[in-house]
């Protein structure tokens, strides 16, 4: 999925939203990250049959991503 079909078909709501953005404030996601994070969130949403991309979703997309030590 590239980023013309993310932003068609991975639209997080509201709260999504919120989460997504101070996210990509507090861990400095990239570009990549943010679009990476969103179709690991739409694939949850998919396969719990819900209808859109919810905060839970997120917060379990975030989940999956690498610890990466500093």
């Amino acid at each position: 999925m590239g980023v013309r079909h993310v932003k068609r078909y991975a639209l997080p709501a509201a709260d999504a939203r919120q989460i997504l953005r101070l996210s990509v404030e507090k861990y400095a996601l990239s570009a990549r990250a943010y679009h990476r994070i969103l179709k690991v969130a739409r694939t949850i949403t998919d396969l719990e049959n819900s209808d859109g991309i919810r905060a839970p979703h997120v917060l379990e997309a975030l989940r999956y991503r690498p610890q990466r030590e500093i």
